[in-house]
């Protein structure tokens, strides 16, 4: 039998130091404040129909995964340096693309999956467009199909 491949996490550093952050704030936190949640519900009787000791509690399993999850993250992280001077597209990178079809230009900062957030102008390696343009160069054209299986065409403008 084959051994299990341990999934590695890409990250940036600004990524993997958010994960940390986040660890710790729930370890060190938000831990504690469950904690007095459940200790305030428990004062209040029977826990059969308590349903502030039930929300404590859930909100406790939900803590706790997130943390076994975030510790795995960080266990199994792999940092990617941006190399500015290569010229391409990859994880880190700020790139300018313009939308052929018409629908102008748009900058973004490619990141792992984790780190992924539209809001920020921040999208997934793993993404339709982000699969697409990794690699690739500035002034490249690149056919990329959507999720809903559109066909669009970007230009990459700029890689910074």
């Amino acid at each position: 039998m084959a051994a299990k491949k341990k999934q590695v996490y890409e990250l940036t550093e600004v990524g993997f130091e958010k994960t940390k952050e986040e660890l710790s704030y729930l370890k060190d936190v938000r831990r504690e404040e469950i904690l007095e949640e459940l200790k305030e519900a428990r004062a209040q009787g029977d826990l059969s129909e308590n349903a502030d000791y039930d929300a404590a509690r859930n909100a406790q399993a939900i803590n706790e995964a997130r943390i076994l999850e975030l510790e795995n993250i960080v266990k199994h992280a792999k940092i990617i340096k941006t190399n500015a001077s290569d010229g391409a597209v990859s994880l880190g990178k700020i790139i300018t693309v313009e939308y052929l079809s018409g629908g102008g230009e748009k900058e973004f900062q490619l990141v792992s999956t984790i780190e992924a957030n539209p809001k920020e102008n921040k999208i997934s390696v793993d993404s339709p467009l982000g699969k697409a343009i990794r690699n690739c160069q500035k002034d490249d054209i690149v056919s990329v199909k959507s999720q809903s299986g559109n066909i669009f065409e970007v230009k990459i403008k700029n890689i910074k």
